[in-house]
């Protein structure tokens, strides 16, 4: 049984002779620990990214099966970016730097973590329609047409692999900031958003259309959004529901149409308050379901949804800074929701500095023992 065959079977409800050991990636920080440490060549921790050669070869020397994050699509962003620019350097070496998306960020010496969001440029419909909706166009370069009419011959036949169908909301909070999308949302202009919101959304729609239209076949289709934080929704759950309902829809039909049936979604933070929405459109695969300060989620949204709802991730990573005890207490834990039917465990996003190396070797190990 090839490991797509052991992920799709459980996404379906059907036994497997054991779990695949799934993973979602690295910090770089963490690659490079462990190259200092002596457990991988810093070639690998210096050319990883997720499903390159460096990830297959570190999947080897570790024991993974595969990474979660295989999928592929079409240039659905803006297009051409903006000029990336540093604006400014303060006296403390901080830069105020213009990214692709016309944020501007401060980036901190010696900070890894996410920029801070400084000012953008998605002010007011003026700089939506003179400097954003020419950027927000379908074009046929958007989409590897040869790559993708090829794709059936050409692509891995042993790891599930995924077309990406775009971001809804989460890419156009990366382009106002959380603090613009809520004054455009709330103070200043509701169909202005309602308009960056439409109108990036069918660019992304044409380019998956255009993609399924030659023929390439895809074991799931993904979503990536990022739109909820440690205490929930970055939004009202009802606003929420009225900019994008009809658009997930929208996209989840088509992929029905295309015989996919396995629909995922990247969402960091508590999701509660938005599963109504994605899960009543045909999203049915959570991930990476954070565990976090709040706690697993799985398990309460498989109780409200029934066994519609599925599950890839789940599996507190922290343990693997911990020690065997506490990996051996959450693969028991995993255990029981892989019971459940319809769940993948795999860590709960990438994995971060201070993982111990032999631990992740031991987890790779032990979870491929479990079987359903």
């Amino acid at each position: 049984m090839t490991n797509r065959e052991r992920a799709m079977r459980i996404l379906h409800y059907e036994p497997i002779d054991r779990m695949p050991a799934v993973h979602f990636g690295y910090w770089g920080e963490l690659l490079v620990e462990w190259a200092e440490q002596g457990k991988i060549p810093m070639s690998l921790a210096q050319s990883w990214g997720d499903g390159n050669a460096a990830d297959e070869e570190l999947d080897r020397i570790i024991g993974w099966d595969f990474n979660w994050s295989h999928v592929v699509g079409a240039n659905n962003g803006l297009m051409p970016p903006f000029e990336h620019k540093v604006l400014e350097t303060l006296p403390d070496g901080t830069m105020r730097v213009q990214n692709g998306d016309g944020m501007i960020e401060r980036i901190r010496p010696g900070v890894t973590s996410i920029p801070s969001e400084d000012d953008y440029l998605l002010k007011d419909r003026a700089a939506f329609e003179e400097l954003y909706v020419p950027k927000m166009q379908f074009d046929p370069s958007r989409v590897n047409y040869d790559y993708f009419r090829t794709f059936n011959e050409t692509r891995r036949k042993d790891i599930p692999i995924g077309v990406h169908l775009g971001s809804v909301l989460g890419s156009i909070r990366n382009i106002v900031s959380v603090i613009g999308m809520s004054y455009l949302m709330y103070d200043e202009d509701e169909d202005l958003f309602a308009d960056i919101v439409d109108t990036f959304a069918d660019m992304q729609y044409q380019c998956v259309e255009e993609i399924l239209k030659t023929g390439a076949k895809f074991d799931f289709a993904h979503y990536w959004e990022d739109i909820c934080y440690n205490s929930g929704p970055l939004l009202s759950p009802e606003i929420f529901d009225e900019l994008c309902r009809k658009h997930y829809k929208k996209r989840n039909d088509l992929c029905h149409k295309y015989g996919i049936d396995i629909i995922s979604l990247d969402c960091d933070g508590v999701t509660e308050k938005l599963l109504p929405t994605w899960f009543e459109t045909g999203v049915n695969t959570m991930f990476p379901i954070e565990v976090g300060t709040w706690g697993d989620q799985f398990e309460a949204a498989r109780n409200k949804f029934g066994r519609g709802m599925l599950g890839v991730g789940g599996m507190d990573k922290t343990v693997l800074r911990k020690d065997r005890a506490a990996v051996d207490a959450e693969l028991e834990r995993m255990r029981r929701l892989a019971s459940l039917g319809g769940f993948l465990p795999c860590p709960d996003h990438r994995l971060m500095p201070g993982t111990k190396f032999e631990l992740v070797q031991y987890y790779a190990e032990e979870i491929k023992k479990i079987k359903i």
